[in-house]
């Protein structure tokens, strides 16, 4: 078996919506705070720790019943009237933390707000407008319990909750066998990078911004990029905040055992920059994060919910350091208690240390490259075979105008027929997507292929046919076809390559963009044709006016 690092776990929101006592509980809360003078305070113990737990009340925003709820329930407690809508006075919270004898930094927490809901409740805004809030068909009356929390394992929540009560006399029976409408909100996994060595996962050719790049197009659900190396107060900070935000569709490309929604992020925290290095705050976190509101779906609260929760964040995280080239197990002889060491890759913290994990989980193989040289041989295939002028105008005007534009608007801008327009976009399915009446380019990677050729059609076109001539002459001079397709790739993106027998071997990427990932590209054909590695690798990059550069540094 594989041992991986434990991750820790930060965030946590979930509603657990318990109704097998009815509205019994809210109104229990209510005897108990009305008993102590507005709260009640006590400490308790779980799993060996001390915890202090806290029950009080807040102003609530659902409308008064008057004397039954719609569902036949007698409510006695007095409305708070304000002179427009009388409201129920009050809605309750149980703040529950660890002792800080056992946690000095107190951020091991979370908060329940328990709130009651019966068929028919109705809510009024800031505004005085009173709504009917949405029960589920199946639910006559209960209670909602939300969740928010951090630094505490997820399948813990519940179990505090009913530790908590209990020690505030708030009968813990009330909140067991949560309802099947339960659902998680929020949850975060992470680890702690030492600052010199988090650069591959947020660099620009990183795994954060290739899953951005690879999986961009997803109307089913989000996608979303965030590159900012700036805190916020002026300083540089490269990796500040870097995320990718998947939705469900684009999730399953990249793991395909996953289903849940996802951000994966590298972050500092806010001071970061004025912390020495001895301070953990100084290192950033690298995590992902369950993101609820980027599907049509729910995930519960049970056990096995909760188990894929953890699993696939966990997962997420190690395959992102695995894509970024780092170590996935915990430090060799790691010590939480020692100060942070540059050789070291883990940084422990106050609720993160890098021991090993119990836990079965696998890393998955992101594939980026695949992916990446499936989309490019796309736009190859499609350059090489030959564009109709329409087809032509329509990538110029997605790659110039911002990505998303109607047929419509294409036809008129170079007076073309609507239907001509529409033809075209139906044979290049591969690089457009058209859905809503809205076409664009399915990635930016395919847009940045796509943007080369667009710069200058005439030249794409002779390159085209150049690729398809040296192809064409490989095989007649009896080259495999691996080679041919070496040959006809370099002289697709304009790459020339000098490779005399009696010289050593030089490419000229002269006026070509993105050297390191086409340098990249280029020493994955020429292994495939069964080429000596090492004679690229101690090949000559001629960089026009920038200079040279020896292929293994381009290399990595």
């Amino acid at each position: 078996m594989t041992v991986y690092v434990d991750l820790a776990p930060h965030e946590f929101a979930a509603n657990f919506l318990y109704t097998h006592g009815g509205l019994t509980p809210y109104f229990a809360a209510d005897s108990i705070v009305k008993r102590h003078d507005g709260s009640h305070a006590t400490e308790f113990r779980d799993a060996g720790e001390k915890w202090v737990a806290k029950l009080y009340y807040q102003s609530s925003g659902i409308v008064h019943p008057g004397g039954y709820t719609t569902t036949g329930t007698e409510w006695s407690l007095h409305p708070h009237t304000d002179g427009k809508v009388d409201t129920i006075s009050r809605e309750y919270r149980i703040h529950v933390f660890r002792h800080p004898d056992e946690d000095p930094v107190e951020e091991q927490k979370v908060n329940y707000h328990m709130a009651p809901r019966w068929q028919g409740m109705k809510t009024v805004n800031n505004e005085g407008e009173v709504s009917e809030f949405s029960i589920p068909d199946q639910i006559r009356e209960g209670v909602n319990i939300k969740a928010k929390g951090a630094n505490i394992e997820f399948d813990r929540y519940e179990t505090l909750l009913q530790r908590a009560a209990d020690a505030l006399d708030l009968n813990s029976r009330y909140f067991q066998n949560p309802h099947d409408h339960s659902n998680v909100q929020d949850a975060e996994r992470y680890v702690r990078l030492h600052t010199d060595r988090s650069g591959p996962v947020h660099a620009r050719d990183g795994p954060i911004a290739q899953l951005g790049h690879l999986l961009e197009s997803d109307r089913e659900g989000y996608r979303k990029v965030v590159q900012n190396d700036d805190d916020g107060h002026r300083n540089n900070l490269p990796g500040y905040y870097h995320t990718v935000t998947l939705g469900p569709k684009r999730v399953r490309e990249a793991f395909p055992s996953h289903a849940l929604p996802k951000e994966v992020k590298h972050y500092y925290a806010r001071e970061a920059y004025q912390k020495p290095d001895s301070d953990p705050l100084a290192h950033p976190k690298l995590g992902a994060s369950y993101q609820a509101n980027r599907w049509d779906r729910k995930l519960g609260v049970e056990k096995d919910d909760l188990a894929q929760l953890t699993r696939e964040l966990e997962e997420t995280v190690l395959s992102v350091l695995a894509e970024a080239g780092l170590n996935v197990r915990p430090s060799e002889g790691a010590d939480p208690d020692a100060d942070p060491d540059p050789d070291r890759q883990f940084v422990p913290d106050a609720y993160f240390e890098p021991t090993e994990s119990d836990r079965e989980v696998s890393i998955v193989s992101l594939d980026l490259t695949e992916l990446e040289q499936k989309q490019e041989s796309i736009v190859i295939q499609h350059v090489a075979d030959g564009l109709s002028p329409v087809a032509w105008e329509t990538l110029e005007t997605l790659v110039t105008d911002g990505g998303t534009v109607s047929p419509d608007d294409v036809a008129e801008q170079y007076d073309r027929h609507a239907g001509s327009v529409r033809r075209a976009i139906k044979q290049l399915p591969d690089l457009i997507e058209h859905d809503y009446g809205e076409i664009k380019l399915r990635s930016d990677h395919i847009a940045e292929y796509v943007y080369e050729a667009v710069q200058d059609a005439q030249d794409a076109t002779r390159r085209a046919v150049e690729a398809t001539a040296r192809a064409k002459e490989a095989a007649e001079r009896g080259v495999d076809e691996t080679t041919g397709a070496f040959m006809a790739w370099c002289a697709r993106v304009g790459i020339e390559v000098d490779g005399r027998r009696d010289a050593r071997l030089t490419l000229r990427f002269d006026g070509v963009n993105n050297v390191t990932r086409k340098a990249k590209r280029a020493y994955q054909l020429w292994c495939e044709a069964g080429k000596d590695p090492q004679r690229f690798r101690s090949a000559k990059l001629d960089l026009g006016e920038k200079g040279y550069c020896p292929a293994w540094q381009a290399l990595g």
